[in-house]
This record gives structure tokens, sequence and C-alpha cells, in this order.
């Protein structure tokens, strides 16, 4: 399943956010927040998907000081989470702090693992962001073509 859309949900005092219906269908009952890689948000994958990942971290030469370092800095942080009733799950707090997070949160979805981010640096990185046209064009100039 490809996950798509965004929503914008409230946090509780407790730090529980409401996951979308259509992202739980692929996400299951049982699922991985952990931080996101290159902005403060942070990435919810399904149990298969972070297993796909993770394969893909096991190729890594074991003696490389970054491949370490991404290893220890993705499996330190990431969490098991479930969903409740009222279909929220908790984000720990350390998770929360990483994406600043305090009350009100963007819910997106972003092909292969769903993304959660303070609504303030969300409307920052769309703003900077200078459009499909410009990562289209230079993905094909890399001999990537769509």
């Amino acid at each position: 399943m490809y996950f798509k859309g965004t929503y914008e949900h409230t946090m509780d005092i407790k730090g529980r956010i409401f996951i979308p219906a259509k992202f739980r269908e692929g996400l299951g009952e049982d699922f991985v927040v952990c931080k996101g890689f290159f902005e403060p948000c942070l990435y919810i994958y399904s149990n298969e998907e972070f297993q796909n990942l993770s394969s893909k971290l096991d190729n890594l030469p074991f003696a490389n000081k970054d491949a370490m370092r991404l290893q220890r800095e993705l499996y330190a942080n990431a969490s098991d989470v479930t969903v409740d009733k009222q279909g929220r799950i908790l984000i720990p707090s350390p998770l929360r702090e990483h994406a600043h997070l305090e009350k009100e949160a963007v819910v997106a979805g972003v092909r292969t693992h769903v993304e959660i981010w303070d609504p303030e640096l969300w409307k920052r990185e769309r703003e900077q962001s200078p459009g499909i046209e410009s990562y289209t064009e230079n993905l094909r100039n890399q001999g990537v073509m769509l």
C-alpha cells in the first residue's frame, strides 16, 4: 500500500495522536515510529516496511562508522506502538521533542511511510519547496526518468 494525503490532528496532553483510518489499513494495529532521516519529523513504518528497511541496513559494512551510527540512531530512537480503540498512538516523549510536537500535528502519507510534523515546520518545509517540476528536472539530469 502506498500512503498518500495530508491530515491535521490535535495531540492530547499524554502525547497521543489520531492516525487516520486510511493509514491504519496499511500500517496495521502495531507499527514503528522513529526519527525522520532528513528533517525534524517522525516516520511511521508498518512492521513489514520497517523489516524491509532493516534488511537494507543488514547489508551495510559492520566496520563502517557511518553505517554503525546510522543503525544506532535509527534503532535506539525507534518505538513500537499500538493503536488504541480510538485510533490513536502514544508518541514517546523523546520522539515528540525531536519533531517539536506540542499540540497540533500534520500527518502525511509519503509512499512507503507516514510522516508526522509540527504544523509550523510542515508549512515552512512546503514554502521552501521549489516544487515538483524542480525535483523531476533534477532527477532527469541525474538520469532518472519517471
